[in-house]
């Protein structure tokens, strides 16, 4: 019997160990180990974040779910990797520190056959002093906690607001080098939605602050549209939805410092150090690697051997040294094995990438302002199903090399951004772009146009939040779970 051990249980690692059971049955072990007792449905922090669900709407106990699949949960946090085994087994190993319970505080050497990492994100607050719900000054929705108090001081917000204060609301990225812009998008247009609705929203300046050279970059390039012969840049769409709802815009800006009512920055194409006046800020962080270091067997370090520098796993992807315009689609990774452990994987946030997909910068004073890119959602769940039934082939004895890819050169990603919510006055941007690294070799524009489009209107909102139904049900392991695809 193998022991498949998979590291994290948010949309990866819940995802890879849910089809890993589903193949591989009761013939052989699945272990998932999470620092977490929750899954949280992370696109819906958004609306918890502005007060239109509650946290227990986003979040729901894991153990239940993987007691009633027999698939074995520790809660505890991974620490280091002994892929060549010990001085006393040379069976691969994972030292895990448990994080609740009876054994709180203990450490345990848990043996494996196959691994996938799947830790997802650490959030990197500390990136730009004052960043961040603890310890600094600004709120953040990336946990179903942290939204819970962004909705919080939201509230205050909008009370100031009605007893006739004016108002600047910062929402966006709180580092040069953060990802996931639509979600900091997203959260803006729904705070606007939600001052309107409450009658205040003339008394507020609102800014949606991003590292974003261009709107609608999102860390993916930006995405060209093409209808009915006319092409267009997701710019002009993204700039019209600011436009409209009066949003200010402070673009390619990247937070060096971080006070209580202060945000210092800079930018691309100006000299100095500027400043933002905030009363209220929601700021996201860059990410990085959970903190996991390796060993060979007799002890010494070899985390550069597994881990890139950003403590992201290394996969099959070519890290060679590139310009950012020699760059292609085929570098990225398809298997995401380990190139040096072929028994190690990595899905979702967990793999390091080869390249950033927008072009890096630097303002004057040499603070980078390069948007990471993206591998939340759609992508993280494709790759942990490819990593999953990949390995279940390899343990069954059908393959002696991963038999599923999933590059991200070549899927196709769907994203829809709420617009604020409501069944009759809500909006959400829906958005499709194929493939998700752009590839000028193949396609003029770097995508399919015939596959990449851009909507926005009460449909998307109805769609957005069948969706958050739909996945929620489906990471509860209910009946014909899988169909719902990631």
């Amino acid at each position: 019997m193998a022991r498949i051990v998979v590291l994290g249980a948010g949309v990866a690692g819940h995802t890879a160990a849910l089809f890993l059971k589903r193949r591989l049955k009761n013939r052989h072990e699945v272990v998932v180990v999470s620092p977490n007792s929750n899954w949280n449905w992370i696109p819906s922090n958004i609306w918890v974040g502005v007060g239109r669900m509650t946290k227990s709407q986003v979040i729901f106990p894991l153990e239940p779910i993987y007691r009633r699949k027999h698939i074995d949960f520790r809660q505890a946090l991974a620490t280091r990797l002994h892929p060549e085994g010990d001085e006393q087994d040379a069976r691969p190993a994972v030292d895990i520190t448990y994080t609740a319970g009876a054994d709180k505080g203990h450490t345990e050497r848990l043996r494996y056959d196959w691994l996938i990492d799947a830790t997802g994100p650490r959030l990197d607050f500390e990136a730009t002093p004052g960043l961040g719900p603890n310890g600094g000054h600004t709120a953040s929705v990336c946990t179903a906690d942290h939204a819970v108090d962004a909705e919080r001081q939201l509230r205050q917000a909008i009370e100031r607001l009605r007893g006739g204060e004016h108002l600047d609301l910062v929402i966006g990225m709180g580092n040069g080098t953060c990802t996931c812009e639509g979600a900091a998008f997203e959260y803006v247009l729904n705070v606007d939605h939600e001052l309107r609705r409450a009658g205040v929203r003339d008394n507020a300046t609102v800014y949606f602050f991003t590292n974003e050279h261009e709107l609608g970059d999102f860390g993916v390039g930006g995405l060209t549209i093409e209808r009915n012969g006319y092409r267009m840049r997701g710019e002009v769409l993204t700039e019209s939805l600011l436009r409209e709802r009066d949003i200010v815009p402070i673009m390619a800006a990247g937070a060096t410092e971080i006070t209580e009512d202060t945000i210092r920055y800079e930018q691309v194409d100006s000299e100095g150090v500027k400043e933002q006046h905030y009363d209220f800020a929601m700021l996201l962080p860059p990410f990085k690697g959970a903190r996991i270091d390796a060993v060979d067997r007799a002890g010494e370090d070899i985390t550069g051997r597994v881990f890139a520098p950003s403590g992201f796993m290394k996969v099959d992807a070519n890290y060679g040294r590139k310009s950012y315009d020699e760059w292609r689609g085929e570098d990225w990774p398809k298997t995401y094995q380990n190139p040096t452990y072929p028994n190690l994987f990595a899905a979702g946030i967990a793999f390091a990438p080869p390249h950033p997909i927008s072009k890096p910068r630097k303002s004057p004073g040499g603070v980078a302002i390069a948007p990471a890119p993206p591998r939340t959602g759609q992508p993280s769940g494709a790759t942990a199903k490819a990593v999953a039934l990949s390995i279940a082939d390899m343990v069954e004895g059908r393959a002696d090399h991963p038999t599923h890819e999933a590059s991200m050169a070549h899927l196709a990603a769907s994203c829809i951004a709420s617009g604020g919510t409501g069944f009759k006055s809500g909006q959400a941007v829906s958005m499709v772009m194929s493939p998700i690294v752009p590839d000028t070799q193949v396609f003029p524009s770097g995508r399919n146009l015939k596959e990449t489009s851009g909507e926005i209107g009460l449909a998307g909102h109805w769609l957005k939040r069948l969706l958050h139904t739909a996945f929620m049900y489906k990471m509860k392991a209910r009946p014909f779970w899988w169909v719902i695809p990631e």
